[in-house]
């Protein structure tokens, strides 16, 4: 993550409070089984979806903030399939 000049006075960058809500949420949510392996493979692929059409998405956003959004998807997905496991998700 780019540090600019903000974290080492403390304050951090927009989003990542946001970001340990998502995390801790996704994995409350599997560790509950309200979600399956199978979804967070599917919202993984929504999110990296989303990422490669960014010029065309009717929510728009930045280019960069889906493409990272996409990444920390697949990051966190992995971590939760790896600590819970569970049936991946069939394709076709």
């Amino acid at each position: 993550m780019m540090d600019n000049g903000l974290q080492s006075r403390g304050v951090h960058p927009a989003g990542d409070e946001s970001l340990v809500i998502l995390q801790s949420l996704l994995c409350l949510l599997r560790e509950k089984n309200l979600l399956s392996r199978a979804d967070i493979e599917e919202l993984t692929d929504r999110v990296a979806v989303r990422a490669a059409q960014a010029e065309r998405d009717p929510l728009p956003c930045c280019v960069e903030a889906t493409q990272g959004a996409a990444r920390e998807m697949a990051r966190i997905g992995e971590y939760v399939g790896h600590r819970y496991g569970g049936k991946h998700r069939r394709l076709g």
